[in-house]
């Protein structure tokens, strides 16, 4: 197979104009020459990506699917040629991140607005989404790298704790367990709990957790984000079991917050595909986002935050 890479460019600029003159513009050709580069090309593949008529350009199945994955091929392509030359050091690219949301909301901020301090010309790409699309982002070769809970299956997964938190109460001051400066994970049964679904990495650690002190769970209601439990106890639908770093940095006034006992952490984790080596400039954000997570972790409390009122001993 005998591609070139000015034919899979002409190629993506076809694809998103669908026009081949307006092609020949961007990139410099005549028409003509835009349509020997992709009959070219198709010819290199043996198959149709284009459906063309007199009054429009088309792409066909396997046209889509080649258009969706090729740029990331290119800039993939791109670094490896840069690094070759020996260019990795002027730090200008784009490197993409996956992170779930308590992560993306109350741990990523902080670290792009450092990457913007001390790397100006690397953009972050942060792309908010729960656990499971992180990482098949990541498996996928989407995302340069994921920010998750510890997955525990590794095994195509390079892994690097970053983080360590527990899980406390959160519940309206006025509720019982309010008055406790601790909670048992056993005061819990039969209380209607408020939690994260499924689909977040913490739900399997927090069942696991209350399974362990042989509390049935009565589970009132399974939700997407910690922003909507929260407003769910405002409204006394209940209590819940959240992890630290779903807590705003301005705390939650408006809601009493209690360690667990005994105590139960999740673990936040950096991963890339396993046998890959991260690219430079994503391994110097990599770097970044692991400082950053180090030095909350110096300075936090073992303990939650409180909240509303003090407990009475």
């Amino acid at each position: 197979m005998n591609v070139t890479l000015r034919q899979l460019q002409v190629f993506l600029s076809v694809a998103a104009t669908r026009n081949f003159s307006r092609t020949g513009d961007q990139v410099g050709l005549t028409q003509p020459a835009v349509s020997r580069s992709i009959t070219e090309l198709e010819a290199q593949l043996g198959l149709q990506l284009l459906n063309r008529t007199t009054r429009e350009v088309d792409l066909t199945d396997a046209g889509r699917s080649l258009a969706a994955r090729l740029p990331r091929v290119l800039e993939d392509l791109e670094a490896t040629l840069l690094d070759v030359q020996g260019m990795s050091t002027a730090l200008h690219g784009r490197v993409r991140v996956a992170s779930s949301p308590t992560l993306s909301a109350n741990l990523l901020p902080d670290c792009i607005a450092r990457c913007q301090r001390e790397l100006p010309g690397v953009q972050v790409m942060l792309l908010d989404r729960v656990q499971n699309d992180v990482l098949s982002s990541v498996l996928s070769g989407e995302v340069d790298f994921g920010v998750v809970i510890d997955p525990g299956d590794r095994e195509a997964l390079h892994c690097e704790p970053i983080y360590t938190e527990p899980f406390g109460l959160a519940c309206p001051p006025a509720h019982r367990l309010a008055r406790r400066r601790q909670v048992r994970w056993t005061d819990l049964a039969d209380e209607p709990l408020v939690l994260l679904d499924h689909a977040s990495g913490s739900r399997r650690l927090i069942d696991r957790a209350l399974a362990a002190q042989g509390v049935q769970a009565r589970v009132a209601q399974e939700v997407g984000h910690a922003t909507t439990i929260f407003r769910m106890l405002d409204a006394g639908l209940g209590v819940s079991v959240i992890p630290m770093l779903a807590l705003p940095p301005e705390g939650l006034p408006h809601l009493a917050i209690r360690p667990l006992l005994p105590r139960v952490d999740r673990d936040i984790v950096l991963v890339h595909r396993r046998n890959r080596a991260l690219a430079p400039l994503a391994q110097r954000v990599w770097d970044l986002v692991r400082d950053v997570a180090h030095a909350r972790q110096r300075i936090t409390s073992p303990a939650p935050r409180p909240g509303s009122g003090s407990p009475r001993a």
